[in-house]
């Protein structure tokens, strides 16, 4: 599949919003997501922090401009 510039993996925006609300689904893709960039130190975050605030943001700007947070980029 070709890289698009979009998270999840560049599949539908509408999925991927979808696929954001559900809090697992958010917290897997966006671990993945992270280790797929090579970000280990954000990947290892996300899972820490990723059942909070993290999420919230995410959803948000999942809908607002089809990207994750990307908070920290080691």
């Amino acid at each position: 599949m070709a890289k698009t510039g979009k998270d999840y993996f560049g599949w539908n925006r509408v999925l991927s919003i979808i696929l954001a609300i559900i809090p697992i689904t958010a917290l897997i893709l966006g671990f993945v997501t992270r280790l797929t960039e090579g970000k280990i130190v954000a990947a290892l975050l996300r899972i820490i922090l990723g059942w909070n605030i993290i999420w919230i943001i995410d959803l948000i700007l999942m809908i607002v401009n089809g990207r994750i947070m990307r908070l920290i980029n080691i």
